[in-house]
This record gives C-alpha cells, sequence and structure tokens, in this order.
C-alpha cells in the first residue's frame, strides 16, 4: 500500500471515529442536560411538604443535575435564599400567601415563578361541626359574643383558643391582620407554636367530644382526619381583608368566603440560573402533583412512615405510579433544552 493512500485510508477512518465521539456526546448530553451542574433547592422546615420536594429532585437527577444537599430553612428566609442565589429553586412557592416575601427578595427582576406544583389550595378557620350547629356559628365574628368565645376557650381567660401557624410562616400575617380588623382581639387567643403537635392535641380533644378552633389549610393530613362536612367545617369571615390591601382575589369556595386567598403552590427558580438551565425550568414548570396524593402521603407520615427515607419511598412510589406522566416530563425538559442550544 502506498503511503499516500495508507494516510488517507488512516485519516478517513479518524474522522469517522471522531465524528462518532461526537454523536455520542451529543447523544449524551442530550439525555442529560444538566450534567457536571450542581443544583441546589431550598425547602422549609415542614416535613409534611418534602413529599413533593423529592419527586422534583428525582427528575432533576434524570436530567444529570448534581443535586446540592437542601437548605431547610423557614418560608421567608427560603424565598429570601433563591432570590439572592444561596439556593436555586424551590417547589413551596405559594403565589398569594408568599406575595410579600417574593418582593423583598427581588421579585421578578430576582426570580422566575414556574408551572402549578398544586393549583387549588385552601386556607382558613375551622371549627367543629357539632358546636356549629348546635349554637348556629357561621362566620369568625360570631365569636366575639362572650358566650360563644366560651365554648373553645381551653385556659379559662374567657378567649377562645385557636390553635394557629407556626411564628415565621405567611399564614402568620394573614391571621395577625385579620385578628385586628375584625376585632377578635378581645375574643380570641391565637396559639403559635409547631403546628403539628398543637393539631395533635386539638385532634384529641375533638375525639373526647369537646369544641375545637383552628386554622388550617389543604392539603395536608389534618384534612383526612377531621373531614371537612362531616367533622369540621370552614368558618365564613365577612368581607375580605387581607396584609398589602389587595381585596380583589378569589377568597371564595363553595360559596363561603374563607378569607384566604384560592391559592396555588409553584415552582420558584433563581433567574441567573433560569437563564442557563432551560430544561430545569421546563421541568419544573410541568411537575404537577394532585391534592389529594399530597394528603395522603402526609396522613402515612402522621401514621408513622416519618423519616426522610420514608419519605424519599413515597415519592418513588409515586413516580412509579405515575410513571407515563413522570418520564413525559423528561422527554420535553430534554426537548426544550435540545431547542435551547441549536
Amino acid at each position: 500500500m502506498h503511503e499516500s493512500t495508507f494516510t488517507r485510508r488512516f485519516l478517513q477512518c479518524a474522522s469517522a471515529l471522531a465524528l462518532s465521539v461526537v454523536c455520542l456526546g451529543a447523544s449524551a448530553s442530550a439525555d442529560k442536560p444538566g450534567e457536571g451542574v450542581k443544583i441546589t433547592p431550598a425547602f422549609p422546615s415542614v416535613d409534611e411538604e418534602r413529599f413533593r420536594g423529592e419527586i422534583a429532585l428525582a427528575g432533576l437527577r434524570e436530567l444529570g443535575y448534581k443535586v446540592q444537599p437542601p437548605k431547610e430553612t423557614e418560608y421567608a428566609t427560603m424565598v429570601l435564599a433563591v432570590g439572592f442565589g444561596d439556593a436555586d429553586f424551590t417547589v413551596n412557592f405559594w403565589d398569594k400567601l408568599h406575595a410579600s416575601f417574593f418582593q423583598k427578595a427581588g421579585g421578578d427582576e430576582n426570580m422566575v415563578k414556574a408551572g402549578d406544583i398544586m393549583p387549588g389550595v385552601l386556607q382558613g378557620y375551622v371549627i367543629d361541626k357539632k358546636t356549629a350547629d348546635q349554637y348556629h356559628i357561621k362566620y369568625i365574628t360570631d365569636l366575639k359574643k362572650p358566650e360563644i368565645a366560651k365554648l373553645f376557650d381551653t385556659d379559662g381567660d374567657g378567649k377562645a383558643d385557636m390553635t394557629g401557624c407556626n411564628p415565621g410562616w405567611g399564614c402568620e400575617l394573614v391571621i395577625e391582620h385579620q385578628m385586628k380588623a375584625y376585632d377578635l382581639g378581645k375574643s380570641i387567643h391565637v396559639n403559635q407554636g409547631s403546628y403539628f403537635a398543637l393539631m395533635a392535641d386539638t385532634i384529641t380533644r375533638f375525639k373526647e367530644g369537646k369544641p375545637v378552633f383552628y386554622y388550617t389549610w389543604a392539603p395536608q393530613w389534618v384534612a383526612g382526619v377531621l373531614v371537612d362536612g362531616r367533622d369540621v367545617v370552614w368558618l365564613e369571615v365577612p368581607k375580605t381583608d387581607l396584609p398589602g390591601g389587595d381585596n380583589t382575589v378569589n377568597t371564595t369556595y363553595q360559596g363561603k368566603n374563607l378569607g384566604f386567598a384560592v391559592d396555588k403552590v409553584q415552582a420558584l427558580i433563581n433567574r441567573k440560573f433560569a437563564e442557563k438551565n432551560p430544561a430545569a425550568v421546563k421541568y419544573l414548570s410541568l411537575v404537577q402533583i394532585p391534592a389529594a396524593d399530597e394528603s395522603a402521603q402526609n396522613l402515612k407520615m402522621q401514621q408513622g412512615e416519618k423519616s426522610l427515607a420514608d419519605i424519599q419511598r413515597h415519592a418513588r412510589e409515586w413516580i412509579a405510579a405515575h410513571q407515563e406522566q413522570f418520564d413525559g416530563w423528561i422527554k420535553a425538559s430534554r426537548a426544550t433544552a435540545t431547542q435551547a442550544s441549536n
């Protein structure tokens, strides 16, 4: 074989090999658009909200992202972490409830809202149905009457004792505002602390046949134990009155004005991270978990399956039960990354 022929064939083979390597590389990066990229989640310190986070993380790992240990904190700090780049995203952002946190963290300039992780979430004030029916209690302002407030008095001071939410949660701001707006300060004492520990005591009181009065939101496991319409009823407010003065939002559920915006949980992503990672943005915009599924998972936790390993197993089981949907989210995210790189 002449040297020129050998050289020509060698170069042809080398070119073919190089092309195949390039194609393999392109295929790998198309499947794993997040490969080599670290991503840091921010989650609230409420274990009952970790389930949806683990579902989100599973997909991001599938896309090649190197998931870092989550930053766990209270909601206001969680949003600040995303806004200022200490974390890249969260899937625990309430669009209406956390609006003030969003603005303080730089708003649209610093962050991108994506998708509907959980649409149609509710909040409000609840009492047991037996007491509501017996005393014809429909509005939270009915508790201004001393004889009604006394029914829910657990410490003998004459005020109704309401199980409230944790200090630092968005609901704390709304409750504080409404206690003043509806002139309830002399009639209601809001008990704050660890919400789920306080609710365990509240449920015990209910099982003992005593009146109960508490703030809650749905979905979560409490709604599966104290069932609306059977065990408890939502109280109405006389009119919508929210912090910040925007009272045009929808606060009505099944004909009752609950006083809190009918809300949705979204993904919140740091804008700089979002601009560089279209696959992650697409994936987080598609993740959606039915409220009933999260409530059912939360109830498993309440019944003892509450370790992180349990929650991660619950997430794997949910994905397996919704594999076609999950695979669709991944496929669409890969396609978005490919389009962005072309």
